[in-house]
């Protein structure tokens, strides 16, 4: 079997060129181009870089970046009055709260005071709840890049059993209300499924999103199944043996370069939306 690389690298720059004329054309009717604020929280260096690879792809899809660093020791309360400030800002379009933050500081409360319409990278309950009810909303980002990706290459989602491994509030639970949105049947499995690797044989498309390097190996597919891989290890790894697994499946992620540049390009397209729903409502102002 020569199973198909499911290439994000390649499917998010075909994006990006679209994202760019996107930002050219409100230049050209003189809107100001979409900004998207990042809060980083503390000094942890993976998140500098992917903040500073966030930063890069909003250069290369025509739009500005802020980032706001805050220190270590920062309470939940200054977090919070930095998301307040950076939702008043007419000229922000996008919030994105880098995770992890200190522990100190309640994730989950800095969420949900992003505004929902600035919540690009689909964060807080209300998003959750559209996204689960299949109404209009900013979503997930990694999920929603990984929808862009199975789309791309014509992946069919219809009837097909989905077994997502992983049930995390960013990825896996957003992920499986996409899947259900478009009418897959879909197990979500955790950490306390028993039997695990029964369940995940009769997946026609396994996602995975656990964060332990290579748990994932032939013996946890069939025969002919798609392997979405959206971890990340130390040692460019992802959650999934690929090359021991590969020879087994009709399609699958490679890591790095599958998943990663789907969610960083989605997180921008949404936040170029957030711009044009901005602009047609008459709260941006042209600069004529």
């Amino acid at each position: 079997m020569n199973p198909i690389i499911l290439d994000g690298k390649k499917t998010a720059a075909e994006i990006n060129e679209k994202l760019r004329e996107r930002s050219r054309k409100m230049a050209e009717e003189g809107f100001p181009v979409p900004v998207l604020a990042t809060i980083l929280v503390g000094d942890d260096h993976s998140s500098r870089v992917y903040v500073k690879m966030k930063a890069n792809a909003c250069k290369r899809a025509g739009i500005a970046s802020r980032i706001i660093e805050m220190s270590e020791n920062s309470t939940t309360e200054e977090v919070l009055a930095a998301i307040d400030g950076l939702n008043r800002d007419d000229k922000v379009t996008g919030i994105l709260l880098q995770h992890p933050v200190p522990t100190q500081v309640d994730e989950a409360a800095c969420f949900n005071s992003i505004s929902p319409d600035k919540d690009v990278d689909g964060v807080n309950n209300l998003s959750f709840a559209r996204t689960a009810m299949g109404q209009e909303t900013f979503k997930s980002s990694t999920p929603l890049g990984i929808m862009k990706l199975l789309k791309a290459y014509h992946i069919p989602l219809q009837g097909k059993h989905v077994v997502v491994v992983g049930r995390s509030a960013i990825l896996g639970k957003p992920l499986a209300m996409l899947m259900l949105n478009e009418n897959a049947t879909v197990t979500l499995c955790h950490s306390r499924t028993q039997n695990i690797k029964e369940l995940t044989r009769q997946a026609d498309i396994l996602c995975v999103g656990i964060g332990k390097a290579k748990m994932v190996d032939s013996r946890w597919i069939k025969e002919g199944a798609v392997v979405v891989d959206a971890g990340y290890n130390p040692g460019n790894v992802g959650d999934t043996d690929i090359e021991e697994l590969h020879p087994r499946t009709s399609a699958y992620t490679p890591v790095p370069g599958g998943v990663g540049p789907m969610t960083i390009i989605t997180l921008i397209e949404q936040t170029i939306e957030a711009g044009e729903r901005r602009n047609s409502a008459g709260s941006g102002t042209p600069r004529r």
